[in-house]
């Protein structure tokens, strides 16, 4: 006959003191849902143990333990993966190499000597042997006496072909400026989003961690509670 002082768990089928008894209503979620999940026939009308519903707490910390250390072994992975890789944005322009054409290039060569203290002394001393030939040593009977007309015909031509030349090398380099300010604003960008998703990430991970240590310390609580009770029984 058995004895009214005890019960039968609905996951054992072992008999266990009244006083260890408890309904599947009165079990927390987290860890209702990993009975449920052993035994799927489980329901809130059901009762267990102390005992038993104590090892399921226990799993339900231990599996909340190996959870939070995986996740983190998996950013570590991730993290040294990006690094492998190297998929940064900065790595991608600086890598693109320069294209420029014939024409290109004369120009910049052209606006780099033009630019240069080695042209304005080559220019000054052409001038300087042009008109002392002409002044001196040929007393303005030359190819090119006093005014110097033929001097600054070619002036002139060097002025009038040398502004267009340069000015082809500033387009050049205002299109390259326009091209970095671009990229910048492409790092700038993903800079900003990656801000952005960090700040998610570590909102959600806060409010995840603090619904989960919330449950834990019900979980305690609920230990405590029943290491409680026992000890005034």
């Amino acid at each position: 006959m058995k004895n009214n002082s005890t019960f039968k768990s609905a996951i054992s089928d072992l008999d266990f003191p009244v006083s260890e008894k408890i309904f599947g209503k009165s079990i927390h979620d987290p860890i209702l849902g990993l009975i449920i999940k052993d035994y799927p026939s489980f329901n809130e009308t059901d009762c267990i143990a102390v005992k038993e519903l104590n090892e399921y707490r226990q799993k339900y910390i231990s599996n909340y333990l190996s959870t939070e250390i995986g996740a983190l072994s998996d950013l570590e992975k991730s993290v040294i993966l990006s690094l492998k890789e190297d998929k940064s944005i900065v790595t991608t322009v600086e890598d693109e190499p320069e294209t420029r054409n014939f024409g290109q290039r004369v120009a910049d060569q052209v606006a780099d000597f033009g630019g240069s203290w080695t042209f304005i002394i080559s220019f000054l001393a052409f001038i300087v042997v042009w008109i002392g030939s002409n002044v001196y040593i040929l007393v303005n009977k030359g190819f090119d006496p006093y005014p110097f007309i033929l001097l600054n015909l070619i002036l002139s031509c060097v002025a009038a072909l040398q502004a267009p030349v340069i000015m082809m090398s500033q387009n050049r380099q205002e299109e390259k400026d326009r091209s970095r300010a671009k990229k910048d604003y492409m790092i700038n960008l993903k800079s900003e989003l990656e801000i952005r998703m960090i700040h998610d990430k570590i909102d959600h991970l806060i409010m995840h961690q603090q619904q989960e240590l919330i449950e834990i310390q019900k979980v305690q609580i609920e230990m405590m509670n029943d290491i409680l009770n026992q000890i005034k029984k």
